[in-house]
């Protein structure tokens, strides 16, 4: 690829960038200083507009800038992001420690599960603080605001299909006009009281705590939702690489956001009656509507970066055996990793308009919002200085005083946010604890069910010296027998000898690995063990960001010396039905119920495969777990 046409390929991912990564976080200033400076008994002051300024400005510079676009997205699993890349590349750090592991797998899902939180919550208050404009261009429009907002939602839910890249190219011009609006927005009103200025000095944020002491910790948690949107930063790596991420943020949508909010400072200062909508009051009132509907077309995108991320996110999920197997439609010839999940999808959109309907405002929503960014943001540095010091060789000392610095901050924005736990913050936490529990048990229970079967299955050494010494009737062509145990006989195996009293020439037993890593390198994607009698053993490997096409896979066999005519090839794999039985160890009861639920809805293992139908016979197998 020439100079010219990288550079090209480079903006037109910058600019997708600003359209779907720096959505959430570029609308925030609809919200933010409204919510910190009317809340928990706070004024709009001058003390305390600067102070919260100074506070907005530094978390934006050391939590995004310098955690995120620096530090944090270091740490790309070969050029995915997002919790679940992270949680893999933490893992392998951890190799050996099967307590460490677990531990670590524990947090990491507890993290994930909170982005599904912030993915639920991020449309809702985004969109309804647009909607919510016209109570100042029209107050007795107000019992219109949630019904829009629900029009809208659906219409952003219904563009899912048609990929990241398509909407990118439709928001990403759009967001260019927002960030432009806001920052000139923002710099008319600095000129007119270029004092605010001085909250750039980080003492005015210091001067605030010692002013007001326990409101000044209470008001980060209006402060973090100037930093919602960093977490889908990192997760959206994958959908446009890193380098168009960060060049869209310092170049373009810092200055964008840092002139509004000084500019939004800036009216407070001069005028603190403002304060009910002190974003739309710096708009002209001849542009009034017609800032109204680009508002409202902004966080419609704005929901598109923790969407797009929880498309992502589910997909690690599934191949590092975290959720059950749900289609995934690829969107992109380009970027492997713009998809679109339609089950993620529409569970997204039925919370989302839950959340709209039972809050009905952005200013109940904003006490929800806080937790669910927080908590995956404290663990998303926990897993990250991990891998800094396992991986990278970060020395102890460094480690240390990067997660005191980090730690600090996060855990100020999330004790800040648990207090307001009654008053909306419980719903991520349900929200984030049912998912857990959704997760963990499907792992769970696929542990169990590949331990009976196992446990239940007969040595493969044996039966094939007894195959050889007492040969059955063979027929012509190749069996694959899809297994999880390389040394005992498949049940499909024993099922089709029993009831068919046949055995193909030639009989493969083949696992399929999914590895902590995106793609599997090229070396390790094969492994081939030629057994007597016709029997091979054959290990196909799969990074989990990679889509296991087992067919596909078995073409590039005959370079390792086994190869494969698909025509002449027939697939046996055992369908388990899995039956729950409380006398078993393993799982409470109600748990092994739930699996066995999901195991029955999940998508079949030979769709996830991509194993041809008219090439496979299943065998039904039962599992008490």
């Amino acid at each position: 690829m020439s100079d010219a046409e990288t550079k090209r390929r480079l903006a037109a991912l910058s600019l997708g960038a600003i359209g779907v990564v720096y959505g959430d976080i570029g609308t925030s200033p609809l919200y933010t200083l409204q919510t910190t400076l009317s809340h928990d008994g706070m004024k709009p002051t001058p003390e305390s507009i600067f102070g919260v300024l100074s506070l907005i400005f530094w978390a934006q510079i050391i939590v995004v800038s310098l955690k995120y676009v620096v530090f944090i997205m270091r740490a790309d699993n070969k050029g995915e992001g997002g919790i679940m890349a992270l949680l893999a590349l933490a893992l392998r750090s951890v190799r050996g420690e099967p307590r460490s592991r677990w531990i670590l797998a524990i947090i990491g899902i507890f993290g994930a599960a909170l982005f599904y939180g912030d993915g639920v919550i991020t449309p809702a208050i985004s969109v309804l603080s647009a909607v919510e404009g016209v109570k100042v261009a029209a107050p007795n429009l107000q019992p219109w605001v949630v019904p829009i907002t629900v029009v809208i939602l659906f219409l952003l839910f219904a563009l899912q299909r048609h990929g990241t890249e398509r909407v990118g190219r439709l928001f990403g011009p759009v967001m260019v006009i927002w960030f432009i609006v806001i920052a000139l927005l923002g710099v008319q009103q600095i000129l007119r009281n270029p004092q605010v200025l001085y909250a750039l000095d980080p003492m005015y944020g210091v001067r605030f705590f010692s002013a007001h002491g326990m409101k000044a910790f209470i008001a980060l948690g209006g402060v973090v939702l100037a930093l919602t949107g960093a977490e889908a930063l990192y997760a959206d790596m994958g959908h446009f690489g890193k380098k168009p991420i960060r060049l869209a943020w310092f170049s373009f949508v810092l200055p964008a956001l840092v002139l509004n909010y000084f500019g939004q400072g800036a009216l407070l200062l001069a005028h603190p009656e403002a304060i009910d909508s002190p974003f739309f009051k710096l708009v002209p009132a001849p542009l009034l509507y017609p800032m109204i509907g680009l508002a409202c077309l902004a966080t419609v995108i704005a929901s598109q970066a923790v969407i797009s991320g929880a498309f992502s996110m589910t997909r690690e999920a599934m191949a590092l055996g975290y959720s059950m197997r749900m289609p995934v439609v690829h969107t992109s010839r380009e970027m492997s990793g713009q998809i679109f999940v339609p089950w993620v999808n529409s569970f997204l959109l039925i919370m989302v308009l839950a959340s709209v309907l039972h809050f009905g405002s952005s200013d109940a929503l904003s006490a929800a919002y806080g937790i669910a960014v927080t908590g995956t943001m404290t663990i998303t540095t926990i897993l990250a200085l991990l891998v800094a010091r396992r991986q990278w060789g970060w020395s102890r000392p460094v480690v240390i005083v990067a997660g005191v610095l980090l730690l600090t901050i996060d855990l100020s924005f999330l004790g800040a946010n648990l207090i307001k736990v009654e008053y909306g913050g419980w719903f991520p936490l349900v929200l984030g604890v049912a998912i857990f529990i959704v997760m963990t048990t499907w792992r769970r229970g696929r542990e169990l069910v590949v331990r009976e079967i196992k446990q239940s299955g007969l040595a493969l050494a044996p039966f094939i010296h007894n195959i050889r010494e007492h040969p059955p009737l063979s027929v012509p062509g190749t069996a694959v027998f899809l297994t999880a145990n390389q040394n005992a006989v498949p049940h499909a195996l024993l099922h089709n000898l029993k009831h068919n009293k046949v055995l193909h020439e030639r009989n493969v037993l083949l696992t399929v690995e999914i590895l902590e890593t995106p793609v599997a390198e090229a070396d390790e994607r094969i492994t081939i063990t030629p057994m007597d009698g016709g029997f091979y053993g054959l290990a196909l490997r799969f990074g989990f960001a990679e889509d296991p096409n087992i067919p596909l896979a078995l073409t590039q066999c005959a370079r390792t010396g086994l190869g494969f005519d698909l025509m002449d090839t027939t697939f046996f794999l055992s369908r388990e039905t899995i039956i729950a039985d409380a006398r078993r160890p393993g799982m409470a009861l109600w748990r092994d119920k739930l699996f066995a639920f999901m195991a029955r809805n999940a998508l079949p293992a030979t769709a996830f495969f991509q194993i041809p139908g008219n090439r496979l016979i299943e065998l039904g197998a039962q599992v008490e777990i």
